[in-house]
């Protein structure tokens, strides 16, 4: 029977390398067991199946920015847990090398609302984090929000403008009929229960709500509880 070794151990003996080393070579993904990709360095296996690249490096792993689209029903800081290497869109179109590292750290930045789905952004890279953070109430975001009842003749308009909620004078907004039962909201700085709030305000009972962009970054047709990289030439 063949002994089973640490994952790091067994890389540190192919490498010549020390654990710390060994543990940054699973870490940048560069490791199998198998053929498939294993992201745990205390990973118990048999030395003949790992498999350590060619193109192995030590170089520091670039920190990932991930757009994952929320299903409804999950909290937004729970929907971290949702990120993995499986959960990936096939049809990303991104050159980014998915490597366990880039699921350490991550943090849901613009949260949505419980019950609402769509895209939520989920970053280890302090640039995005601060450039969200500061930036955030400025940025236009685009909501589908499906409704049920009849919308009064004036409340296009008062939708549009005149709001408060929550003591807060809420700024304009660009809203229209996408279809007789979903209303496409554009808007800026969205706060908790906010778009629930407006909607009764004029009569109307919200059944579902979707953020379809941020900014300039889309949700596009990346599928519920799936995710792709945030491009480099992506930009909020």
């Amino acid at each position: 029977m063949t002994d089973h070794v640490r994952l790091d151990k067994c890389v540190a003996d192919l490498m010549r390398c020390s654990r710390g080393d060994a543990q940054r070579y699973v870490d940048g993904g560069w490791v199998t067991v198998d053929g498939a990709m294993v992201a745990a360095p205390q990973a118990m296996v048999d030395p003949s199946t790992v498999t350590v690249s060619p193109s192995a490096t030590l170089a520091d792993v670039e920190p990932a920015t991930l757009l994952l689209h929320k299903p409804a029903g999950v909290a937004s800081v729970d929907a971290v847990a949702l990120a993995t290497a499986q959960t990936r869109d096939a049809a990303d179109p991104g050159a980014m090398r998915c490597v366990p590292r880039h699921f350490h750290g991550l943090q849901a930045l613009m949260p949505l609302d419980d019950d609402a789905s769509g895209l939520l952004v989920l970053t280890q890279d302090p640039r995005a984090a601060r450039r969200l953070r500061e930036d955030g109430p400025t940025i236009e975001q685009e909501y589908l929000v499906e409704v049920e009842g009849t919308l009064p003749v004036y409340g296009m308009a008062r939708l549009a403008r005149g709001m408060r909620h929550e003591g807060r004078e809420l700024p304009p907004c660009k809203v229209s009929w996408q279809n007789e039962v979903r209303l496409r909201f554009a808007i800026k700085d969205v706060r908790p229960g906010q778009l629930r709030h407006m909607c009764a305000e004029v009569g109307l009972a919200v059944v579902a709500i979707r953020r379809l962009r941020i900014g300039r970054v889309p949700l596009a047709k990346i599928p519920v509880g799936g995710w792709r990289y945030l491009s480099v030439g992506d930009r909020f």
